[in-house]
């Protein structure tokens, strides 16, 4: 007798071929990173090996792509010298309360971003999604490595005690997922969405109404009523953790290209670390902000097209032209800030320059 098995629909057969993704990546196993150096001489482990507790922004079904792979790389490559326990969204401390706790050395390690965390720097507000800084994944890590950024960073965080900031990458674009249409900014009012701060505050203008819940009861809340959406994400994270099951429509508008999130690590933590294991951490992060590229980038397409779950809606090109006009005087009034995020929205200025007069593929 024969089971006959149930066809996969579209959008379950692209996450499907998301998970496989991370297992030809090599990070599934932590083979990428692990395999050369398992392949040398075993070390000596110390008696008692280096003992690390991270905790990210990232609930688990989302954290088993965005941190679990790398830290599993990290910990097999590093051969019993030191091991990462990861813990996600609070379950150790709440996210708001990442900044405090990793600074006091409750927890070694934190993957963010600085908004969400509360970071209490004056850049902070550049974390999480700050409106049409970017177009595509590529432009976050291209303004950090050669717009000045990663210089900005390591300066404010500099003047901050007991805290290192390590590394910068981008993850998803930013749509707003409803149960009902949004098809003018008329139809934002009044509706409560779960949001990352500055993106929110930006949206707020238009009546949406930003609303802060635990990550693990986003999905609850939706169902019961408390939220009406969530302006948090893109299209792979909303149907990867199940959000898209309960909303029924996705605005295609995108605020901005890509999220901007860190690494971060208590000072004291980071100092007992001998190099060539700060070396394997700093490489296993390089490592998972390209497979987070890749994994977004192509999940964001093919649900977009192919995702059968969520109706999409835009808003009239008038509409859009005024929200993007918008956008101007909140880069100004950002900047006026303070003289770093004046240097910071500068350089988005510069990039966007840059990326427009040098055309297609760029923009």
């Amino acid at each position: 007798m024969t089971i006959d098995k149930k066809p996969l629909s579209p959008s379950e057969k692209i996450l499907q071929s998301r998970r496989k993704f991370m297992q030809r990546a090599g990070l599934g196993g932590g083979a990428a990173v692990a395999a050369s150096v398992l392949a040398a001489p075993p070390a000596i482990a110390q008696s008692a090996p280096i003992k690390w507790r991270l905790q990210t922004y990232s609930g688990a079904p989302l954290g088993a792509h965005v941190i679990k792979p790398q830290i599993e790389a990290f910990n097999a490559a590093a051969n019993g010298e030191m091991e990462i326990e990861l813990y996600y969204a609070d379950q150790l401390v709440p996210t708001s309360e990442l900044f405090r706790a990793l600074q006091n050395g409750t927890i070694d390690a934190v993957q963010s971003d600085d908004a969400t965390m509360a970071s209490p720097v004056d850049i902070s507000v550049f974390g999480g999604y700050f409106p049409f800084n970017t177009r595509f994944s590529l432009d976050m890590p291209t303004l950090f490595a050669y717009y000045g950024l990663n210089e900005i960073w390591e300066e404010a965080y500099g003047e901050v005690e007991n805290v290192k900031w390590l590394s910068a990458g981008a993850w998803d674009p930013l749509h707003i997922f409803t149960k009902e249409p949004i098809r003018s900014l008329a139809d934002m009012k009044g509706k409560r969405v779960f949001g990352v701060p500055t993106a929110g505050k930006f949206l707020s203008q238009y009546g949406l109404i930003p609303v802060t819940v635990p990550w693990d009861d986003v999905e609850v809340a939706l169902q019961t009523g408390e939220l009406d959406g969530v302006a948090w994400c893109g299209f792979t994270e909303a149907y990867e953790v199940g959000w898209a099951d309960i909303c029924n429509y996705a605005l295609t508008n995108s605020v901005t290209g890509a999220w901007c999130g860190s690494y971060f690590a208590n000072q004291a933590s980071w100092d007992k670390v001998p190099p060539h294991l700060q070396q394997l951490f700093r490489s296993t992060i390089d490592q998972s902000h390209y497979y987070r590229n890749v994994w977004y980038w192509g999940g964001e397409a093919a649900l977009r097209v192919s995702g059968e779950k969520m109706e999409l809606t835009s808003l009239p090109p008038e509409e859009w032209a005024q929200v993007v006009g918008d956008a101007e005087a909140f880069w100004d009034s950002v900047a006026a800030s303070s003289p770093r995020s004046g240097r910071v929205v500068q350089a988005f200025k510069d990039y966007a320059g840059v990326m427009e007069k040098a055309g297609y593929p760029y923009r």
